[in-house]
């Protein structure tokens, strides 16, 4: 068997008309990829986070594929794999190389998948659970928890107690849902995004990690123990900032401590994690196991949320989650994406002895379901793993190309 053609959909998603359950109101672009081969089965990917327009990403996957893909048997990912990763003298790490290999290896274990009949989970050593405990990001944005509120005929900016009332219902809400987990940023109350988009690390005011403090303290008194919360910051830190405001938040106990400090400096993040009773997560902002290795080697973290749609596809997540397992560590895979992406983790997530929770946005409803023929099952805070073969999922093309950026 070999791969003859690609085609790709490039489409915008995140809109929060398309998703009931994840009401953020920005977008992001999804790059689904369809491998096909001369023996009439299609395998589907997805490349994610190439920092680049959607044109020009397009292109390099297209070059990608033409010269080192087409005609090749889709059996042999871990020879295309380190060939992808070898070529031109590029054995570095490079985020917008290992996105596009990413998304051609999940086409290919698709098609291998589809050609044996069984899961891809079934090919990676079977089956350990039959159901995906998951969370959600939590945003401060439903029942008046907008940046503003009119009030007397004039814009008032709501009073932090007021917004982190807001925080309690949405928690609340997830918890009625089903949800056993949820993550929120407690310093977005405190901090907007271009005070530190530019300026990372930071140190931060002793009214920001008080606002911090109170902020978890009012979602606990709300939730009490009834579900994990854990801390989302975005490498917003210095060390000592993170270490102080780790210390005020461990009375509440959260569920891990994410990207205290930029992932760049490991042994940073490992001061951290070494002053701190809060486990420690971090990888989406990762691209190679070795990445992941020295993180785990160092103690920076015991939590890996390694994106598959960056660090060069499902057979490196295995890995990674091998990796991880004989340092005692789990895994959460990150998600930011679409629903080829989520099937891709699926299969990860089942066959991992280590995998402790998956990131979701909301319940995968909106275009998230719409576009696939059989929506993934959400079922009161897990995900029922498809049995069908392949990453299980099929895109339905014609919502596909009706969501096409035009």
């Amino acid at each position: 068997m070999k791969i003859t053609k690609l085609e790709t959909f490039v489409i915008k998603a995140g809109d929060p008309q398309q998703s009931a359950s994840f009401g953020t109101g920005s977008y992001h672009i999804w790059m689904l990829l369809k491998l096909m081969t001369d023996a009439g089965i299609h395998g589907w990917g997805e490349c994610i986070q190439i920092p680049f327009t959607p044109p020009e990403a397009e292109r390099m996957v297209r070059d990608v594929f033409e010269h080192h893909v087409v005609g090749r048997d889709p059996s042999q990912i871990e020879e295309l794999v380190h060939h992808l990763y070898m070529h031109g003298f590029g054995h570095q790490i490079d985020a917008t190389k290992t996105a596009i290999i990413s998304g051609l290896e999940m086409a290919c274990w698709d098609i291998v998948g589809k050609d044996a009949g069984k899961p891809v989970y079934e090919l990676l050593g079977g089956a350990v659970r039959d159901r995906i405990r998951t969370y959600t990001y939590v945003y401060n944005v439903k029942s008046g928890g907008e940046v503003k509120k009119k009030s007397s005929g004039k814009t008032k900016t709501p009073t932090f107690s007021q917004r982190a009332a807001v925080d309690a219902e949405n928690i609340l809400q997830c918890l009625d849902a089903g949800f056993t987990a949820v993550k929120l940023d407690p310093l977005s109350l405190s901090l907007e995004y271009d005070d530190w988009k530019q300026f990372v690390p930071i140190n931060l005011s002793r009214e920001s990690l008080h606002l911090a403090e109170m902020r978890f303290e009012k979602m606990r008194a709300a939730v009490g123990d009834r579900i994990d919360i854990g801390i989302g910051t975005h490498g917003q830190m210095s060390a000592s900032s993170a270490i102080r405001l780790a210390k005020r938040l461990e009375p509440f106990d959260p569920f891990f401590f994410e990207e205290p400090v930029p992932p760049d400096n490991i042994d940073e993040m490992a001061d951290v994690a070494r002053k701190t009773s809060i486990r420690i997560a971090t990888g989406e902002r990762l691209s190679s196991l070795y990445e992941y290795n020295q993180v785990l080697q160092k103690g920076a973290a015991r939590l890996l949320q390694f994106d598959i749609g960056r660090m060069g596809g499902i057979l490196q997540a295995k890995k990674a989650a091998a990796i991880a397992e004989a340092h005692y560590a789990h895994i959460a895979p990150h998600y930011w994406g679409g629903p080829i992406l989520m099937a891709a983790n699926i299969q990860i997530d089942t066959c991992c002895l280590n995998f402790e929770v998956q990131e979701c946005l909301g319940k995968m409803d909106g275009l998230w379901a719409d576009i696939l023929l059989d929506p993934i099952e959400w079922k009161r805070g897990f995900i029922i793993p498809s049995k069908r073969s392949g990453l299980g999922y099929e895109i339905n093309e014609a919502v596909a190309t009706k969501n096409c950026l035009k």
